[in-house]
């Protein structure tokens, strides 16, 4: 895993949703998927290791309204932030996009910079939502109930505040170990009376959870001056 925000842009213009992708990847924040229409949409969204983040929508497609598609998503139980992109603004247009289940909607011809501060409000929303759920590996991490789940057996793991903090900044850094000040300052605030050690501390009671081996992690790794997320050493003790 990279620390990429996985984005499916739906619409059927090529040379907006080339744009879009190019300005939405060019810092390495998110990686976009593109769909030009609504059966293409649906063909990636089930694809098996599809997992995406938020979706930006157009609202007239070649093949249907965005808005019944999104009320289709809602229906089928897809809670992710969905973004529509329409060229009519008027009152009762937004309110039938709302009503479908879009969290936000932006008029054609937009500011990039608008609509990229509004896709991060989205997400910065949904992560501290209930609805929030990350796919590491076979497991699932809920950030808001503080749980994960082994998906194939069931089994349930309950981190503490701090805890779940942690696993969930080190999964958004992705490959990249984060500095053990870094993770002190995200997850603590700037707070003097706050050492590394008790940094190091959580980081010993997570991986007695999470660590199949806690003595010999494989997951939860100290690199490079703090500390990396190996999704692919993820395995819960039995």
């Amino acid at each position: 895993m990279t620390g990429e925000r996985p984005i499916l842009i739906v619409d059927d213009d090529r040379a907006l949703r080339e744009t879009l992708a190019e300005q939405l990847s060019v810092d390495g924040a998110f990686a976009v998927t593109e769909a030009a229409s609504l059966a293409e949409a649906t063909q990636r969204l089930a694809e098996p290791e599809a997992r995406f983040d938020a979706v930006i929508l157009d609202v007239g497609l070649p093949d249907g309204d965005g808005r019944d598609f999104c009320a289709r998503l809602r229906k089928n139980g897809v809670k992710i932030p969905v973004i529509m992109l329409t060229a009519a603004d008027d009152e009762h247009d937004v309110v039938r996009g709302l009503e479908a289940g879009a969290n936000d909607y932006v008029a054609k011809p937009f500011r990039l910079a608008e609509l990229l501060a509004r896709l991060r409000a989205q997400l910065r929303m949904f992560e501290n939502s209930e609805d929030a759920v990350f796919v590491i590996g076979n497991f699932t991490f809920r950030p808001a109930l503080k749980l994960l789940q082994d998906a194939a057996t069931g089994r349930r793991v309950r981190l503490t505040e701090k805890e779940a903090a942690i696993l969930k900044f080190l999964y958004r850094a992705g490959a990249k170990p984060v500095p053990r000040q870094v993770l002190l300052n995200e997850v603590w605030g700037y707070n003097a009376a706050v050492t590394t050690h008790t940094l190091e501390t959580h980081i010993y009671r997570l991986r007695q959870k999470i660590e199949a081996e806690p003595a010999n992690a494989r997951m939860l790794l100290t690199e490079g001056g703090g500390y990396r997320l190996d999704l692919e050493g993820l395995a819960l003790p039995a």
